[in-house]
């Protein structure tokens, strides 16, 4: 059944060479019941890993059935390890934050059997522990941690069962309940291997093999046990596991057992994997509250534009200089409505345009009295500017063309003068004069500079000639066809202003148009630069939570050295035990982050209750957080769990 010939093995301990083991050769039959003994540094726990698979031999050959295991990779070692081979070990090595069952049912993981657990409780059933399959190793004597850990090597019906020094941590009566296990074992068939330094524990083996310094100095069979021809069963067994894939687990069976793994490890450690999901969550609650904030101070900024109007272009006088001093704006170039009607027709490339001046006016109505901002504008002003009466009607072209006494008000001046009261058809006073209200404005809320409610708005002829006094209008506003010609509308009117005012080369700067679309590429990129410095700043706090992460997981990668030892015994591969380091720092960034955005919208809404600034949470930036902070998970985790793989089991099991 087994059979090594001529292998040695040397260890590398610092400076010196450890020859473990040296030209051994040994064979073992189907059934046997074998003892290997032999004082410490005997080699005889190095043959015991040999032949189990964990390690490999420097030279020689190593068979099982008629394969030659030493040319199989280390993924057909450990699924051989999985199915063909059962351990017991001396400390056990029960994973203290499972119940014996879930111990016992281990090897089903990496077999892709988790469906047959009931063999895990069929098994514990035979050793004895029916009524302790709930309870957690330390809950159990030593004897029963060890029954269980025979429990767990008989799960997936191995051929071969390897036990280190199984008797060594236990008193005479554990000692001889856990070799009476092994004992019925053999009598079913299995081929049983102990390593012992007791002579009395060897007593009850069929075949003593006594090992020194590396070497084999007898090997005395007692009595010629009756073996079982298992060779060609061995030889199926290791073609289907090398061959074919059909007893591996599927992925989405291994990924759930190691979600529920990653549960169990955090679990355990309560307050060290609270800590790393805060670290996560305060980074991912940061970029939700600061790209909530961006987001809202850019979605203000477009409210804000578009009250303006959009493709909106603004002609007005400009401040020239004569022998480098510079004169009052409009000293030199005056528009009047002739310019406002030049404009007009460029039809290819506006839209509308309306003329406008502006001052300051004394409202009063009974006893109250406002003083605001007074606006003359043409009709087209509701919709260039967006500005559609929200209660009443704007004045009429005919309005305009009479000097109508008629205003349209905002709604900070309708609270101011009328309180509760509907202003339409009300009189007030305008600088001395009276005035019908035929309309409210829509409210466009405040800027950063002024209350762009606290306005009214009359006939800009009215205006001109009846309130201020003025003979050239202020401003010509033109709308462009569409945001691709106000470029071009703008080269136009521009051409068309010094051809008008026949300005020369020199005298250009006489007025000045004002593009719309540069203020708000101006607001906009800065508000993007906001954004994306909020954003790096919180995107900071979420990387120093992934180092967080990363510390965590070396930690528990160093703690769990053992364990990482026993799941490869067990027929774990490296990228088994990879995967599942990087699930669980996967699954803790996962928390943190949809704790975050829960977090992060609170703030965010808090932001807004209390501060009153503009903030809005956006779907982007949820999935931005959350795909950063599984990223963080993923590669912060990379380094732990890449360690934890490459651990040597020989060297994982004896780490203390």
């Amino acid at each position: 059944m087994i059979e090594v010939k001529n292998i040695s093995k040397t260890y590398q301990m610092g400076k010196v060479q450890v020859k473990a083991l040296s030209d051994v050769s040994l064979k073992i039959d189907s059934g046997e019941f074998v003892a290997i003994m032999g004082a410490s540094g005997s080699g005889k726990s190095t043959l015991m890993h040999i032949l189990g698979l964990l390690d490999r031999p420097d030279s020689g050959s190593f068979y099982l059935g008629d394969i030659e295991i030493t040319k199989l990779s280390d993924i057909e070692l450990a699924d051989l390890r999985n199915r063909l081979i059962g351990f017991v070990f001396q400390q056990f090595h029960l994973l203290p934050r499972m119940s014996a069952l879930e111990n016992a049912e281990l090897p089903l993981v990496y077999a892709g059997k988790r469906h047959l657990k009931d063999r895990a409780m069929r098994e514990l059933e035979e050793v004895g522990l029916k009524d302790r399959v709930r309870h957690r190793p330390n809950e159990m004597s030593g004897g029963q941690q060890q029954r269980v850990a025979i429990a767990r090597s008989l799960v997936n019906d191995p051929l071969i069962i390897l036990a280190d020094e199984p008797t060594g941590n236990l008193d005479s009566k554990s000692k001889e309940e856990i070799i009476g296990v092994l004992q019925k074992l053999n009598q079913k068939g299995k081929t049983v291997v102990i390593v012992t330094h007791e002579k009395e524990i060897a007593a009850y083996c069929r075949r003593v093999i006594q090992m020194r310094d590396g070497a084999i100095i007898s090997d005395i069979r007692s009595q010629e046990g009756s073996k079982i021809s298992e060779v060609s069963s061995i030889e199926d067994t290791l073609v289907s596991g090398i061959l074919s894939k059909k007893h591996s687990a599927s992925g989405g069976t291994k990924f759930f057992d190691y979600l529920r793994q990653a549960v169990f490890a955090m679990l355990s450690h309560k307050m060290r994997s609270i800590l790393s999901i805060l670290g996560i969550l305060i980074g991912v609650t940061s970029v939700i509250a600061m790209l909530a904030l961006g987001q809202g101070a850019k979605d203000a900024i477009e409210k804000q534009l578009s009250s303006l109007g959009s493709n909106l272009l603004i002609v007005m006088p400009g401040s020239p200089k004569v022998h480098g001093v510079a004169l009052e704006t409009g000293a030199f170039t005056r528009f009047t409505f002739n310019d406002a009607s030049a404009i007009a027709k460029l039809g290819d490339e506006v839209n509308r345009v309306y003329a406008a001046v502006t001052g300051r006016g004394q409202l009063v109505y009974k006893d109250e009295n406002w003083n605001t901002q007074v606006d003359g504008v043409g009709v087209n002003y509701p919709k260039m500017r967006n500005a559609e009466p929200a209660v009443g009607r704007f004045f009429t072209e005919e309005e305009v063309k009479l000097r109508s006494k008629v205003v349209v008000i905002g709604t900070t001046v309708a609270r101011e003068l009328f309180g509760e009261e509907n202003p339409v058809g009300q009189t007030i006073k305008i600088n001395l004069l009276n005035f019908k209200v035929i309309g409210i404005l829509p409210p466009k809320g405040a800027s950063t500079f002024r209350d762009q409610d606290d306005v009214v708005v009359i006939p800009v002829t009215t205006a001109m000639y009846r309130v201020f006094g003025k003979q050239y209008i202020d401003y010509i506003f033109v709308e462009a066809k569409d945001p691709a010609s106000v470029e071009s509308a703008q080269d136009s009117i521009t051409q068309l202003i010094i051809k008008v005012h026949r300005l020369k080369k020199d005298e250009e700067d006489t007025f000045q148009i004002r593009n719309m679309a540069d203020i708000r590429k101006t607001l906009e990129s800065t508000t993007k630069t906001m954004s994306m410095l909020l954003g790096v700043i919180a995107a900071i706090s979420l990387l120093v939570g992934g180092i967080g992460i990363m510390n965590i997981m070396l930690v528990s990668v160093t703690e769990r050295t053992r364990e990482i030892g026993l799941r490869k015994a067990i027929g774990a591969t490296n990228k088994d035990i990879m995967v599942q380091f990087l699930i669980e720092a996967m699954l803790m960034s996962f928390l943190g982050g949809l704790c975050g955005i829960l977090l992060g919208w609170g703030v965010a809404t808090l932001i807004t209750i209390f501060a009153g600034w503009s903030v809005k949470v956006s779907s982007f930036s949820v999935i931005l957080a959350t795909s950063f902070s599984l990223a963080v998970g993923v590669i912060f985790g990379l380094w732990p769990a890449q360690k934890a793989s490459r651990l040597d089991p020989i060297e994982a099991l004896r780490y203390e």
